[in-house]
């Protein structure tokens, strides 16, 4: 006789333990106290089981590891059609539908209305992991990052507008992405100090949960990350293969979002070029604005050369800040960088800063610049002189092999040599963001084991020269 023919004899909490016993003697210990133990029957009726869990993620964990000896325990006690929901608190009610899955219906009942159930005391002694130097009032600002800066101002001042929620900012390495998205979370707690804002890098993320998970603390890493008021989180990027961290952040991302809670990202890429992630995270990361960091201009190197001087008391003639902002041009932490050298070389050797100085600290530090004057119409005629093809050519939509490859080596000498960002490669040669990144890499990759491909890149710069 089937044991599920007796269930009207017993209580639901006798049926769940009976259940609960079948799951625990076929898993681990360990694994029956992390994700089990917190599990309890509401109800059995009408072949309806009512459990409730800590949260979204534990029933999607649940489901995503557990779930053929779940169905095994379920219908061995409650017999074939059982149908199996969650209930899990909610701060607000959300039309979820339901959703089949493996022969059971599982669907997240809604819990207290308006009760924000991770939000924690405001603790005066909350650290925040942000960087005082990095201020709006230290941010040098051009045309190359206005954008950026005036939406993080616009954050910053009126978090209750979430227009630009969440804010994905993208750019290359040393651009400025940790300085901008650090002082949002400055100006934010300066105009609130009650407010919970916290940054935190992708790897540093990860590896708190990767702890919390071995110690079976993952709803106490949830439950924390989900009181934050303003979640900064640097170099997403790093999450992508994380596939274990990126379910967690996706439920903490959907948390903070549905309660009005700023988030904002950053990343070396953007989103759509962040193979690897999940797309149901990629859409989220699309959900407020996307704004891209350039390589700084010739404005704002000069601007940021002056700003650390000054903070460090090193006196720069306008001919060695010239000589410095000409032939250091991709990174404003590499600007930075000379600053401090040429402060200890000056200071060791009790020399003047001049523009002998300057070189010879900046050919320790940084590839010089053969020529300051490389432009997009020298690369444009170099290449078509060096593949012996009409210029104009390389602006059209011709895909001829020959036309093709001259334009991919366009793109790549352009960001190389004259310092392009790749929306304005694409611009000029009306070509998309993702297709001048495609051809960059491409090169960048093909490069170190092709002969003739070196020869060219080599006879090419070389006609910059002469």
């Amino acid at each position: 006789t089937p044991p599920y023919r007796f269930i009207m004899d017993r209580s639901h909490l006798q049926l769940w333990e009976e259940c609960s016993g079948i799951i625990r003697n076929n898993i681990s210990p360990e694994q029956y106290k992390y994700w089990f133990e917190p599990v309890t029957s509401l109800d059995f009726s009408n072949g309806e089981l009512h459990i409730s869990v800590p949260s979204a993620f534990f029933k999607e964990h649940i489901e995503d590891t557990f779930l053929p000896i779940m169905k095994l325990a379920l219908r061995r006690v409650y017999g074939p059609e059982v149908k199996l929901f969650y209930h899990y608190e909610q701060v607000k009610d959300r039309p979820d539908t339901q959703v089949k899955e493996a022969g059971l219906t599982a669907s997240p009942a809604v819990g207290r209305k308006g009760a924000d159930l991770f939000r924690a005391p405001v603790d005066p002694a909350f650290d925040s992991q942000l960087n005082p130097r990095y201020t709006f009032e230290n941010y040098c600002g051009s045309s190359s990052n206005k954008i950026a800066r005036a939406i993080g101002e616009a954050i910053a001042n009126n978090p209750k507008v979430k227009t630009f929620n969440p804010l994905f900012v993208f750019g290359p390495p040393g651009v400025g992405k940790t300085h901008l998205i650090q002082a949002i979370g400055i100006k934010i707690r300066e105009n609130n100090p009650r407010a919970r804002v916290l940054y935190v890098s992708a790897r540093l993320f990860e590896s708190q949960f990767t702890v919390a998970q071995r110690n079976g603390k993952i709803n106490e890493f949830i439950n924390f990350y989900q009181s934050i008021d303003a979640l900064i989180v640097d170099d997403i990027q790093d999450l992508i293969g994380k596939e274990s961290t990126q379910k967690t952040f996706f439920h903490i991302f959907n948390h903070l979002h549905l309660n009005q809670k700023q988030i904002v990202l950053s990343s070396d890429c953007c989103p759509t070029d962040l193979k690897g992630m999940p797309d149901r995270l990629l859409s989220r990361f699309k959900w407020g604005m996307t704004v891209e960091l350039e390589r700084p201009d010739l404005l704002l190197r000069r601007e940021v050369l002056q700003l650390r001087a000054d903070q460090d008391g090193l006196s720069l003639s306008k001919e060695v800040m010239d000589f410095i902002a000409e032939n250091v041009t991709d990174s404003v932490r590499e600007l930075e960088g000379v600053v401090v050298s040429l402060l200890a070389h000056a200071t060791v050797l009790n020399r003047e800063v001049t523009v002998d100085l300057a070189r010879h600290v900046l050919s320790n530090v940084v590839k010089m610049q053969k020529s300051a004057s490389i432009n997009f119409e020298m690369v444009t005629q170099g290449v078509a002189s060096h593949y012996n093809i009409d210029p104009d050519a390389i602006f059209t939509k011709s895909r001829k092999r020959e036309i093709s490859d001259a334009r991919q080596m366009v793109m790549y000498l352009a960001k190389k040599h004259a310092k392009m960002p790749l929306t304005a490669i694409g611009t000029r040669l009306s070509r998309t963001h993702a297709t001048v990144l495609y051809a960059c890499k491409n090169i960048e990759e093909r490069l170190p084991f092709e002969k003739q491909l070196q020869e060219d890149v080599a006879a090419i710069e070389k006609s910059f020269l002469e």
